[in-house]
């Protein structure tokens, strides 16, 4: 008996089977068109991709590293307004490299340049705006955009944004040198316009997190203000 019921169950698996292949085989007739035009779609973005990834946005990357050369050379002798428009040489300024190559990294990494020239020469809404419109990522540029935000607004009589700014530039990343940096610039304003805690905490954490630091040598007197 039982082996009986095996075989009907085993038949019965079969004709499920039987059938199953026949639908599949039924829908891929029957969408045969269909099925072959996404193939083809998937195809095309990809082949599109390959293509405008290695023969245009390569490119146009390495010619923009090649242009911007002379605006980061005047960049770092402080000549910032040569640098943003005629670093000289027949270049580029930032704000040419931003226009010329856009989508790439280095017209990124121009906006963050043009956000700093800008608010060492005093222009700070367009050193907002650039400073805003860079993408930051990795480990220095967060903290360097929003520390030049706090900055920016500081300068602006902003202090609530300002002290908003050096606190993301603080906890953006962790590094030695620019960190407590910022976290020091936020002790001092939060200070300045009477938010105890806030300053505290701050001054706190340089001397915890980074005790070899410049500004941890700077916050003992400041933090026994605060705390009596």
């Amino acid at each position: 008996m039982a082996k009986r019921r095996n075989k009907k169950e085993n038949e019965d698996q079969l004709v499920d089977i039987v059938d199953v292949k026949d639908n599949a085989q039924n829908y891929l007739e029957d969408n045969k068109t269909k099925i072959l035009g996404i193939i083809g779609l998937l195809f095309l973005l990809v082949v599109g991709f390959l293509v405008y990834k290695y023969m245009f946005q390569q490119p146009k990357e390495q010619n923009a590293k090649a242009a911007i050369y002379k605006a980061e050379q005047q960049f770092q002798r402080d000549s910032f307004a040569l640098a943003l428009e005629n670093p000289g040489g027949g270049f580029e300024g930032f704000l040419d490299i931003i226009d010329s190559y856009s989508g790439t990294e280095t017209a990124n990494a121009a906006k963050l340049y043009a956000g700093i020239s800008y608010l060492n020469l005093g222009r700070y809404d367009d050193a907002i705006e650039y400073l805003n419109a860079h993408s930051a990522s990795g480990t220095y540029s967060p903290i360097i955009k929003n520390g030049n935000l706090g900055d920016a607004y500081s300068e602006k009589g902003e202090m609530d944004k300002a002290i908003s700014f050096y606190k993301k530039a603080a906890n953006a990343g962790s590094d030695d040198l620019l960190s407590p940096y910022y976290l020091y610039k936020l002790g001092l304003l939060a200070k300045s316009t009477g938010n105890k805690d806030q300053a505290l905490t701050a001054l706190k954490k340089i001397k915890s997190d980074y005790p070899n630091s410049e500004e941890a040598r700077k916050v003992g007197r400041l933090i026994a203000g605060l705390s009596s």
